[in-house]
């Protein structure tokens, strides 16, 4: 399984002696390494790279601008963004400026854009490009704060709209005048004050506003560092949304460790870009993880020859000596020599799909099927399953290369304090945790109780070494007409282990007398599995349509339902015509399922199972 808690080295000092602001941490990373690599983004048809120092050149002269602009401490600056290094330069801008970033995910529909900015009251927006630029555009009559947006790639009309150039040649004249602007800001920088303001995407209701400080952030960094499972060495692939806390530890790491990282989150890009790239770790939601296990297993699986067998055989070989390492033991001769076998003909030319110098991937914002888990960590690539939320900054548990447990969210990190209550909810305690909701203080004081624990609505468990285990939302359990409680997650999870055609398993069953479930298969794969079946080239909507579909469907459900308690079996499944996505609503930005947004739009369907 894996060591304990107590066999890893944890450097505290790091924690007790953190600067006191992002800002500080920037500035402390260009001095120490200037000329290092900091980012490579793309650039035209490959990739172009920064240094430190020359980063720290643009970030000043654009939070010299924001000054400009009349941006004071704490204020907030909006920044609506798909992840690219505009993202990353803007955002450590407004950290130099002592500002906030207000954060908007790309696809945030314009009644909710227009609801954050207000909310927030940002006096200065980031747009990405004309899009984004026109749900500003649509409401500004109702944005009286917003004084002026800056894009990135959209149309300028030289005067409510702004190009990026244009506030850095006013961040110049301004440093010009004023030539200490920014170091007197960051000067003034205090642990408590406010850097982020996220609002959660949340699965319902209206977003509401997590309230970040500086100080959550430098300990999230210090915390990652103090494990020691990081260092300069390192380089990270960062795709996920900047807009999401968990980008943003990722943009926060960094600046304390001093790895450089490879930004675009383009996610089609992923895989082309890993094989370039080639980083040693990259972070992701569980579904690039499944869709990549779904896609490698169903395309051995059309091989002919001995080919699937051979690869089976591999896997199997290659999770006997993951797990005898994992427990500190080693391979006997016979194993050992039949991995050298293994890893020659089948494992490498897995890793080599990711780049081939991966030592370990982190997976967070949603459950891990802990099947998927092992079956990477058979090839040579472990995945670290984390945990925690936008109210407590992200990382509150994490597993270790040294300390692992598949189908657990690791150990807590230090600083963090956890405690389980009697109904199984867990609560957290530490310098990650929000400074409450903006605008929001009774919801602020129903989350984070008077002694500072953060009720987290998560039901979990924690075993005698530390690992906690995630069972489910609190608020996602059901009980059905029979009494029985059913966690959903967890038989959804198990789903994808399970079927590598799936694309979502949403289970329902609240007051019923038997659970059912709604089914969407993932495109990607069915194109592969319908050439198989006569069916290429038909429009995915009848392929999923068939009955050779739903004859598929059938034994998957069948297999799932042999690892179930009698009374979580699903007796009845509808397969929707359509993946979900975020796009269309089903989905959060971070890939996390609104539940009841799905069930009320399939609503007429599911009650069709029941009648």
């Amino acid at each position: 399984m894996a060591m304990s808690a107590r066999d890893e080295h944890i450097d505290l000092s790091l924690i007790e002696h953190r600067p006191r602001s992002v800002a500080h941490l920037f500035v402390d990373r260009v001095a120490r390494t200037p000329e290092a690599e900091a980012f490579r983004f793309p650039r035209g048809a490959g990739w172009e790279s920064v240094t430190w120092a020359q980063t720290d050149t643009r970030v000043r002269r654009i939070a010299a601008g924001l000054l400009a602009l009349g941006i004071e401490s704490e204020q907030r600056v909006a920044l609506a963004s798909s992840t690219r290094y505009e993202w990353v330069i803007a955002d450590l801008a407004v950290m130099l400026a002592g500002g906030a970033t207000t954060t908007i995910y790309p696809t945030t529909s314009e009644p909710d854009v227009a609801y954050i900015v207000g909310d927030s009251q940002s006096r200065v927006a980031f747009a990405e490009d004309d899009a984004q630029i026109a749900k500003l555009r649509a409401n500004r009559s109702a944005l009286p704060d917003l004084v002026k947006v800056v894009t990135f790639d959209g149309t300028s009309d030289g005067d409510w709209v702004i190009s990026l150039a244009d506030l850095e040649t006013l961040g110049v004249a301004h440093l010009a005048q004023a030539p200490s602007a920014v170091a007197d800001r960051i000067g003034a920088i205090e642990p408590q004050h406010l850097a982020t303001l996220i609002y959660t995407s949340g699965t319902t209701g209206r977003p509401k506003g997590v309230r970040l400080t500086h100080d959550s952030w430098t300990y999230e960094a210090a915390a990652v560092d103090a494990i020691g499972i990081l260092s300069q060495d390192d380089l990270q692939y960062l795709w996920l949304p900047l807009a999401h806390v968990f980008g943003k530890v990722l943009l926060t790491l960094p600046l304390q460790v001093g790895f450089p990282t490879a930004v675009d989150g383009r996610v089609d890009k992923i895989i082309d870009n890993l094989a370039v790239v080639a980083p040693t770790f990259m972070c992701a939601a569980p579904r690039i993880f499944e869709k990549a296990y779904g896609r490698i297993t169903t395309a051995v699986a059309t091989e002919g020859g001995m080919k699937p067998q051979l690869f089976a055989w591999a896997i199997r070989v290659g999770g006997q000596v993951a797990a005898l390492r994992a427990d500190g033991g080693s391979a006997s001769v016979l194993l050992a020599a039949q991995y050298v076998f293994a890893d020659k003909l089948v494992l490498q030319k897995v890793r080599a799909r990711f780049g081939g110098r991966i030592r370990f991937f982190i997976s967070g914002s949603a459950a891990l099927n802990s099947e998927v888990a092992q079956w990477f960590d058979a090839a040579g690539l472990l995945i670290l399953e984390g945990y925690g939320l936008t109210e407590s900054s992200a990382a509150s548990f994490v597993n270790r290369p040294a300390a692992h447990a598949f189908g657990s969210v690791g150990l807590a990190m230090p600083g963090t304090q956890v405690r389980v209550e009697q109904d199984g909810e867990v609560l957290l305690k530490g310098p990650g945790v929000m400074a409450g909701y903006h605008n929001l203080p009774e919801a602020s004081a129903e989350s984070v109780d008077a002694e500072g624990w953060l009720h987290t609505g998560d039901i979990g468990n924690l075993d005698e070494r530390g690992f906690l285990r995630i069972t489910d939302r609190k608020k996602d359990l059901f009980k059905t007409s029979g009494g029985k409680y059913v966690a959903p997650s967890a038989i959804e999870s198990m789903f994808q282990a399970v079927c590598p055609y799936a694309g979502h398993l949403v289970v329902h069953g609240d007051g019923r007398n038997f659970v059912s479930a709604l089914v969407t298969l993932d495109p990607d794969a069915m194109t592969g599995w319908a050439a198989e079946h006569d069916m290429a080239g038909r429009p995915y909507v009848d392929i999923v349509a068939s009955p050779a579909a739903r004859e598929m469907v059938q034994g998957y459900i069948d297999e799932l339902n042999t690892r179930l308690n009698r009374w979580e079996t699903i007796k009845k499944f509808l397969i929707l015509p359509r993946d979900l996505s975020v796009e269309e609503g089903d989905l959060t930005p971070s890939m996390k399922l609104k539940r009841r947004v799905v069930a009320g739009k399939y609503k007429d369907e599911l009650d069709s199972l029941y009648s």
